[in-house]
Order: C-alpha cells, then sequence, then structure tokens
C-alpha cells in the first residue's frame, strides 16, 4: 500500500521538456518498483538505437552506390512517409517506451536518412562526413555545457523552446504543403542568401536547446527513480532530436557551399 512519502516522491518525477516525444506525462503516479531508470540504461539503449539507424541508413547508401537507385529512392521514401506518420503515432501512444517500435522507427530514419544524405553527398561531396561530425559534435558540447550547469533547464526555458519548435514546425509544414500542391516555397529562409543560413543556424541552436531539455528530462527521471522502461522513451526523444540536427546541418552545409 503506497504511503504519503511514496506518493509525493513519485509525483515529484512529474515535469516539463520542451521535446514533444518527452513530456510530464509519462511520469505517471505508480507503485515503486526495483526496476529503475539508470544513465547506463539510457547510454545502452541510445547506442544500440543508433547502430540499427546506421545499419538501415548504409543499407540504402550501398543501394544507391552500387546501381539500385530504384529501389534505394523507393526504400528512402517509404522511410520518410512511414517515419512521419509512425512518429505522430508513437508520440501520442505508449508506444515511445516499446523497444521494438522505438528500434523500428529508427530503422525507418535510417532509410530515409541514408536516401537524403546520399542524394546531399552527390551534388556536394565530403558534405555528409562534415554534417556527421557537426552534429556529433553540437551533441557532445551541449552534454558538457548542460553537465557544467551553464544552462538552466526550468519550466520558463521549456515553454520558450517549445513555443520556438512549434513556430518551426509549423514553417517546415507549410513548406511541405506547398511543395506537394505545387505552390511557392516562403521566401529567403530556404534559400543560400544571409537570412536562410542564419534560419538554420537558429533551427541547429533551437536543436541545441532540446538536447539539454532531453538531458533533463533522463537526470531527472534517474534521480526520481522513474520505471525502466522510460529509458526507451528517452532515447526515442534524443533520436527525434538529434536527426533534426543532423538534417538541418546538412541544409546548412548545402546553402553555404551553393555560395
Amino acid at each position: 500500500m503506497r504511503s504519503l512519502e511514496n506518493y509525493r516522491f513519485l509525483r515529484s518525477c512529474m515535469y516539463r521538456t520542451s521535446n514533444p516525444a518527452l513530456n510530464d506525462s509519462v511520469f505517471t503516479i505508480q507503485d515503486l518498483i526495483e526496476d529503475k531508470m539508470t544513465i547506463e540504461g539510457v547510454a545502452e539503449k541510445g547506442l544500440l538505437t543508433f547502430f540499427v539507424m546506421m545499419a538501415s541508413g548504409i543499407s540504402v547508401f550501398g543501394l544507391f552506390i552500387t546501381g539500385n537507385t530504384e529501389l534505394a529512392f523507393m526504400l528512402s521514401v517509404v522511410g520518410w512517409v512511414a517515419g512521419f506518420i509512425f512518429f505522430f503515432v508513437m508520440l501520442f501512444t505508449g508506444l515511445a517506451e516499446n523497444p521494438i517500435a522505438v528500434l523500428t522507427y529508427a530503422a525507418l530514419q535510417g532509410l530515409f536518412l541514408g536516401g537524403i544524405t546520399t542524394l546531399f553527398e552527390a551534388a556536394y561531396p565530403g558534405i555528409a562526413i562534415q554534417a556527421f561530425l557537426l552534429t556529433a559534435a553540437v551533441f557532445g558540447g551541449m552534454l558538457v555545457i548542460y553537465r557544467m550547469g551553464i544552462i538552466n533547464v526550468n519550466d520558463n526555458f521549456r515553454i520558450a523552446v517549445y513555443s520556438a519548435m512549434s513556430a518551426v514546425f509549423l514553417v517546415y509544414m507549410i513548406t511541405l504543403i506547398f511543395a506537394l500542391v505545387g505552390g511557392p516555397q516562403i521566401p529567403y529562409i530556404h534559400g543560400s542568401g544571409p537570412i536562410g543560413i542564419g534560419f538554420s543556424l537558429l533551427v541547429i541552436g533551437l536543436g541545441a536547446l532540446c538536447l539539454a531539455a532531453d538531458f533533463d528530462f533522463i537526470e531527472r527521471g534517474v534521480e526520481n527513480g522513474a520505471p525502466k522502461k522510460l529509458e526507451w522513451r528517452a532515447v526515442f526523444g534524443l533520436l527525434v532530436t538529434v536527426v533534426w540536427i543532423y538534417l538541418e546541418m546538412l541544409r546548412l552545409l548545402a546553402k553555404i557551399n551553393q555560395r
């Protein structure tokens, strides 16, 4: 039977994060259990998820370089469409805590990233490794900054980042709709001019701040004894953020190369 102390302890697990994949609804009041969330568990599951995504992406890249371009393109499109739909399914259900679902999403993202990376690499040789290294640098840099306590992740921080994310997502959706219906592009921000480059830098900076909020989610979950299954939710949130940063890094480098 729950004690008043256990009830208060579990209520302290509830907090917000700017990443929509990681929010306060995932920390629900429940019985204390022995198998709890750990940093090591998140790291192990994160490495496995990253390996699945990389393997999936490399397979598509291999199809491209061996001349199977139609199959590679089809798999990339399937990865993009299915991954886009699956993201919202996972976001609004409990599937983000399911290892098979998270690994499936990682594989779908890998298919898409493998195709889009190949296209960028064909247009701008060397851009793929640059984007990968810069994304890794952003991740590592934000982890160091967060651990040093330079960024104070509080409710105001999360609300500000979430609001900015919503605005960027709206811009992406408008761009996608215009592309599908043959409408005009939003001027300047997708170009290689100063405004376009500045927009990409802004988005990457926003993604970096999302990483800080994701790290905070993990740290608080570990401190508050969250259930171990939430390690997969944490990995899913990190995956969404890292992929977003990588894609915008590709766009930024392409804009710079165009100049």
